[in-house]
């Protein structure tokens, strides 16, 4: 009678699933793995009662929202610097590279940095079409994200980016409080277009973008960014060579 009963949950269960699947957004295939330990908790959870199944369906509705991978329609043009993160934005200021932190001759540049919560989408996308010259990963800390410390100490992934001979951007995957896996998938000598997918940063994050001060910057603190979308600057009417 018992296994009757569990087969029954089982069941239901599944039709639940297969019926919430047309509302679904497309997923980052990096969420596969965290997806499945979810559905697996829910079932084992749903064999107990139904009170703990449907507690088990909303945190894995709530994977499956996490790891949403939506189609954005990203701006053409090559002069502009599109968010590479969905997100708040939490500063517009100047600094050193993430290169040459220490380099005191070195000219700042302008930088922009965006948070990511939870509920935000966290596949990142190429800012500005370009060749990938330098990749560093470093290791660090985990500070909430929000601290502007954590531009410096957390773990994170930094990126550099060669749009001509004259202008380059950097752009950086920072790990947070929750968010301990960056996940890139760049190599150097890479050519990259703008809009294109690139990586993820998994359960809450940010990102810093640094950009020559030749950029106009569009956006302003406490704005809100779209990855793959949003123009966070632009290079007016200066010839790219």
């Amino acid at each position: 009678m018992n296994d009757n009963k569990q087969s029954s949950r089982f069941e239901n269960f599944l039709k639940d699933l297969d019926s919430l699947k047309k509302y679904l957004p497309p997923i980052n295939k990096a969420g596969y793995p965290f997806i499945v330990i979810f559905v697996l908790v829910a079932l084992i959870l749903s064999t107990f009662s139904d009170f703990l199944g449907w507690i088990g369906i909303i945190l894995s509705i709530w994977c499956v929202y996490f790891f949403r991978d939506p189609e954005r329609i990203t701006p053409k043009g090559d002069k502009f610097l599109i968010s590479p993160a969905d997100g708040k934005i939490l500063s517009v200021t100047t600094s050193k590279s993430p290169e040459n932190l220490l380099d005191k001759k070195q000219k700042e540049m302008k930088k922009i940095s965006i948070f990511m919560d939870v509920f935000n989408v966290h596949v990142n996308r190429i800012p500005i079409s370009g060749k990938v010259v330098w990749l560093k990963y470093v290791p660090g800390t985990f500070l909430n994200a929000s601290f502007d410390k954590a531009s410096e100490d957390n773990e994170r992934m930094i990126i550099k980016i060669e749009i001509s001979k004259d202008f380059h951007i950097y752009v950086v995957q920072i790990a947070g409080l929750i968010a301990r896996r960056i996940k890139c998938d760049l190599t150097e000598n890479q050519h990259v277009k703008s809009g294109d997918r690139f990586g993820i940063i998994r359960f809450g994050s940010r990102v810093d973008i640094y950009m020559p001060e030749e950029f106009k910057v569009n956006v302003f603190e406490g704005q809100t960014s779209i990855s793959g979308e949003t123009i966070l600057a632009n290079l007016d009417n200066l010839k790219l060579k």
